[in-house]
């Protein structure tokens, strides 16, 4: 049974990026239509830097860190904060599931997504998370990631309530 929104914990995507095409905006919107009966849906986006073509690596360093200052101003101190990053730790979707409940429980009333541009997050991002999860060895877009990450919640919350959801 979903709990009354007045309670309900608050999930926050923070990021990079603007969605360019109607049918990633259409994705989101129907995910935080189906995501409204179990939480608080917020999603922030911060500017992303443009990378010229061969940057250096110091440029690449350069860029991750001013948006990772973008990112950092979002952050509430007291919200749990989980980075999408290729390193992280890879899990299935129970498990996902399994960790939004156990912090709900806990008495965590805020996690934070993260999901970094295109070069990734940068390391006092990576230091403030308290968890780093990652999806695959492969690199997605930043704009499919976001609907990967809205469906694997939605999934979540579909497992904790002991509803169907196709396989």
């Amino acid at each position: 049974m979903p709990r009354d929104k007045g309670s309900a914990m608050k999930i926050t995507l923070v990021t990079v990026g603007k969605l360019k095409e109607r049918y990633w905006t259409d994705a989101v919107l129907e995910y935080s239509k189906r995501l409204s009966r179990y939480c608080r849906l917020e999603i922030l986006q911060v500017a992303d830097e443009k990378t010229p073509d061969h940057a250096s690596e110091a440029l690449e360093e350069q860029i991750k860190e001013k948006e990772g200052k973008r990112i950092l101003s979002l952050l509430p101190d007291d919200a749990y904060v989980i980075a999408l990053a290729v390193e992280g730790t890879m899990m299935d979707s129970e498990k996902l599931s399994a960790m939004i409940g156990r912090l709900g429980v806990n008495g965590t009333s805020q996690i934070v997504f993260v999901i970094g541009g295109s070069l990734g997050l940068s390391g006092q991002v990576l230091e403030r998370a308290d968890f780093q999860l990652s999806f695959s060895k492969m690199t997605f877009p930043h704009q499919l990631m976001r609907i990967i990450l809205l469906e694997q919640i939605y999934r979540s919350y579909r497992i904790l309530n002991h509803q169907p959801y196709h396989k």
